[in-house]
């Protein structure tokens, strides 16, 4: 490793926290992003390893020992990494090709000591981490105190919002039969309770919302459902209003936060239900201590809170054709503001957000924009900041990828367009991406599929040429919830990510967005979101099932090179501009439907379409 940079803030944070492990007997610590919930998206007061490296991604960890240190990302955040870490202080390790534990077991000494927050790690990952160390003659140790926290010194605190009932005409289900229908699935398996620690899981079942977390509605919580229908919630007393107590009931017992871990401890001699893919060791390490029995069973929020029922469905539509109208908006003065020269990413990401705002309806975006011009766009989780800011110039294409929350729905979106004319190799990868997603679109498959049965679909017409992108093609939406929700995915079985052999259901939200990158040029990505639906097919002899498309706004034409593409592949987008423009226009004026009018034109086809 080449000599750090005495100058950089990372590199004093790198030697702080290794003074602190020093003073805490350790050799080595293990940092991922991740707080005590297992969740994608955390609060400030748990990016600690953004804090320590300056990786601004939403998966990764970083591994420091006294004389190394190294981050593990993987494939979508390739260039990021190397953008934003001082390579003089971490290596690269790309997962899932490595793994921390392997990392570790190739480089602990013998007699090492490494530290975990056992708050922060799923048991698994620490088993296998122990056995990787142990095979070295090092150990991995629990820490009762997180060492970076320690040296933290500007550590925010977690949020102190309050949380709001979720009314139910919204949600489609009562708090109280959610709960019922978790208590009878413990009875029916011989279990007395359920530990639930996954924060959109709570969310859903208590039919409430939060603000705990940047752009996902959520409040920071534990739960314990029991077999007869009562509840425990752990939640900051300042967070629960007299509104939320009444909504909750007498059979929802609230408690301090902070009386989790001791709660685990009367659960001695129950046989409780815990997901280890939600639930962190010390949940597990607490109530091995307590003498419960410990099944692994998948949190039971996890399926049905994926399946939206008819309430959520008509919501998430209704939010949908909002947030279309927003998006058309926003396209047609890009369409005209962007060739001039003047606007850069910072720019078109808050203009986006001011038409989402113009609706009256937006409670948040769902995500940080990904708003990218050039070369910014082959970075597929690309951060726009006032470093990274890009001018969007002529001759390159800028992709757009955002979504916003309301109270109905959830929505996630992405397009991209050429800013003057494109060349001949943007307009040849965008209409294999294109594609790709009508491919996808227009799956029909037997119930039971799996995503990663379906992801060549959108991979094929770019795997024809040689190339292909890194990211899953498909990830689940919540109904205003976690934008990236489980179980579900589309995406290569090898993705080393869980969901691709996760049945598909009727219900089911998902986004189809294959793209392409050019590293150094350009990005693509075309992405709706669907949803699950079952098809009646005459003469059918299994139960079938398709996609409804529910995102709504113009397709780039000018991108389109309509001779790659055959007539139903024409016919698709032609058939998809139309309903586009007879769900948005009737909430528009005058000129922006015009303008729609011509953005949903019929695309101009060669006289002899060829069949691709």
């Amino acid at each position: 490793m080449s000599s750090a940079n005495p100058g950089s803030p990372h590199a004093d944070r790198l030697a702080r926290l290794r003074a602190q492990l020093s003073a805490q007997g350790l050799d080595g610590f293990v940092v991922p992003i991740s707080d005590e919930h297992m969740s994608e998206y955390v609060g400030g007061y748990a990016q600690r390893m953004a804090w320590l490296t300056g990786f601004g991604g939403s998966a990764g960890t970083a591994a420091v020992l006294p004389d190394k240190a190294a981050v593990f990302v993987d494939g979508r955040y390739t260039v990021q990494v190397r953008d934003q870490v001082d390579g003089s202080l971490y290596d690269y390790v790309g997962v899932p090709q490595s793994s921390v534990a392997e990392w570790l077991g190739a480089n602990v000494r013998a007699g090492q000591k490494v530290g975990y927050d056992p708050w922060l790690h799923a048991i698994d990952w620490a088993r296998a981490a122990e056995r990787a160390l142990a095979a070295k003659g090092a150990s991995l140790v629990a820490v009762e105190s997180n060492p970076v926290d320690a040296v933290w010194d500007d550590r925010p605190a977690p949020s102190a919002a309050p949380v709001a009932v979720h009314d139910t005409a919204l949600a489609g289900q009562s708090a109280v039969d959610k709960r019922a229908g978790i208590a009878d699935w413990l009875k029916a398996k011989g279990l007395d309770a359920a530990v639930m620690t996954a924060l959109d899981s709570i969310a859903w079942t208590f039919n409430i919302r939060g603000q705990d977390v940047a752009h996902t509605p959520v409040g920071l919580a534990f739960a314990l459902l029991h077999a007869d229908a009562t509840a425990d919630l752990f939640i900051a007393p300042g967070k629960v209003t007299d509104a939320v107590r009444a909504h909750l009931g007498n059979s929802v017992r609230v408690h301090d936060h902070a009386a989790f871990e001791g709660a685990l401890a009367d659960l001695g001699g129950k046989r409780v239900a815990v997901d280890p893919d939600r639930a962190v060791a010390a949940i597990f390490t607490a109530l091995e201590a307590a003498g419960a029995t410990i099944e692994r069973h998948r949190d039971p929020a996890v399926l049905p809170k994926a399946i939206k029922n008819d309430a959520e469905l008509a919501g998430t539509r209704a939010a949908h054709v909002r947030d279309g109208v927003a998006v058309a908006r926003f396209l047609k003065w890009m369409e005209a503001a962007a060739p001039g020269g003047g606007l850069d990413e910072l720019g078109a990401a808050a203009k986006l957000r001011a038409f989402r705002d113009e609706s009256g309806a937006l409670r948040d975006l769902s995500f940080d924009t990904i708003s990218a011009a050039g070369p910014n766009g082959a970075l597929p989780h690309y951060k726009v900041d006032e470093t990274s800011n890009r001018r969007i110039e002529a001759g390159t294409l800028y992709l757009v990828d955002s979504g916003g929350q309301y109270a109905d729905g959830t929505t996630d979106i992405t397009r991209t367009i050429a800013i003057g004319a494109p060349t001949a190799e943007m307009r040849r990868r965008f209409t294999q991406v294109l594609k790709g997603h009508i491919a996808l679109a227009t799956a029909r498959f037997p119930k039971g599929t799996r995503g990663s049965q379906l992801d060549i679909l959108a991979r094929q017409y770019l795997w024809a040429d040689g190339v292909d992108y890194a990211h899953g093609t498909g990830h689940g939406v919540g109904s205003y919830l976690a934008v990236h929700e489980g179980p579900q995915r589309i995406a290569k079985p090898s993705g080393g990510q869980a969901g691709t052999e996760e049945p598909l259901h009727a219900g089911m939200i998902l986004s189809n967005e294959p793209g392409y990158y050019k590293a150094g040029s350009f990005g693509i990505r075309i992405e709706n979101l669907v949803v699950v639906v079952p098809l009646a097919i005459d003469g059918a002899e299994e139960e079938m099932l398709g996609f409804e498309t529910i995102t709504f706004a113009p397709i780039a034409r000018g991108l389109i090179d309509a001779a790659l593409l055959s007539a139903a592949e024409s016919d698709w987008i032609d058939a998809y501009h139309a309903a586009v423009l007879e769900k948005l226009g009737p909430a528009m004026d005058d000129a922006d439907r015009a303008w729609l009018a011509a953005a949903c034109a019929p695309i101009d086809r060669p006289s002899a379409a060829l069949a691709a």
